[in-house]
Formats: structure tokens, sequence, C-alpha cells
């Protein structure tokens, strides 16, 4: 990839993430950056296709970064504590109003977070359940299909403001607890032993 364009790139993407979407126009843009628009239309066709790209690189690299956390040579309940600060790390800090706005004004890209959740989201979870009942840590009497599906819908719950308000529920809160419930419900004896330890240890 040029490197002027994902220079770009992430440099708008921390605006968005800070500012919002809808709420900064492509003059607004040019000015945080630094860069005349004409600079920023050599590389993407609109704020639509500007738009679009960050979500396919944010994607690609929660992705990658995913990946890593999951082949460090832990168990099922590792994987998933450390894929879930990953998680709260990254966006944490998001304008809620972002995936209001994505959602709402551009379609495309939106696209790309729903077969980037129903895609690699829901294959890492379901993937995950399946490890975890191979380990032994994990109830077997669970369909990781059905509680992949149910834990990648709960996600629209998370950002929605009227169930959540923000800042009276932060991201980091809400997740934590969801995550929390999340890998509760998953665990058997030998599991949640595990689990009070790392508890215990401060790493959960």
């Amino acid at each position: 990839m040029d490197e002027k364009r994902l220079e770009i790139l992430e440099r708008a993407s921390t605006v968005y993430m800070r500012l919002g979407i809808k709420s900064v126009t492509m003059d607004d843009l040019a000015r945080e950056l630094g860069i005349s628009k004409k600079t920023i239309y050599k590389y993407f066709d609109d704020k639509s296709d500007l738009v679009r790209s960050i979500v396919r690189m944010k994607t690609e690299m929660d992705q990658a970064l995913c990946m890593n956390c999951i082949n460090q040579n832990g168990n099922a309940i590792d994987d998933l504590i450390q894929v879930s600060k990953l998680i709260a790390e990254h966006i944490g800090n998001v304008n809620p109003t972002v995936f209001h706005d994505v959602r709402k004004y551009h379609p495309d890209a939106w696209q790309v977070m729903e077969n980037h959740r129903w895609g690699f989201v829901l294959n890492t979870i379901v993937n995950n359940i399946e490890k975890g009942q191979e380990e032994g840590i994990f109830r077997d009497d669970l369909n990781p299909q059905v509680i992949g599906r149910v834990y990648v819908s709960s996600m629209d719950t998370l950002f929605n403001p009227d169930i959540f308000p923000w800042p009276k529920f932060t991201f980091q809160e809400v997740y934590s607890e969801v995550i929390r419930y999340h890998i509760k419900g998953l665990v058997n004896d030998n599991g949640l032993e595990y689990l009070r330890q790392k508890i215990y240890n401060g790493e959960f």
C-alpha cells in the first residue's frame, strides 16, 4: 500500500474515532490532518470510499491481532481473556456515534463490518468453544454455533445508546461485564477453577 495513502487512513481513522464520522466534513478532516482536500481525493474517491477503506484496514488489523493472541499456546480461557483485552483497548476510546454513523450513512463500510462479525468473529468464537470442550474446561452440552451467534448479535446491544447511554456506561465497563458473563456460562468445574486462579492472580 502507498505510504501516503496508509498515513491518511491511519490519521483519518484517529480523527473519526475521536469526533465521529457524520460531524466531520472533508474540509474538517483536511484541516485536522494538515493537508489539502486535493491530497485526500488523490487517494480516495469520496468520504464513503475513505470510510470503507478505514473499516477494511481496521478489520484486517483486528483479525491479525486476534490470531496472534490465539496463537500464544494458551488454553481457550486464556485466548478469550487476551482477545477481550485487545478489543477493550482498541474500541474503548471510540466515539459511540461512529458505529451509528457507519450503519446509517455508509452502508458499504457497514457491510464490511458485518462480514467481519458474521465471518471471522463468529468462526473465532465457535472455534474457541470447541477448543475449550476438547480441553475439558468448557461444558460439553453447549452448542457452539448457537452460543457463537448469541455472542455476535449481543455486540449490537453494547453500542445501543438507548440501552447503554454514554458516558454513564463506558464500552470498557459494559464489555467487561459481558465477557465475564460469557466465559462463566461456558466453563465447567475445571474451567471455573482455572478462571478463579486467573482472577486471583489479577490476570482477568
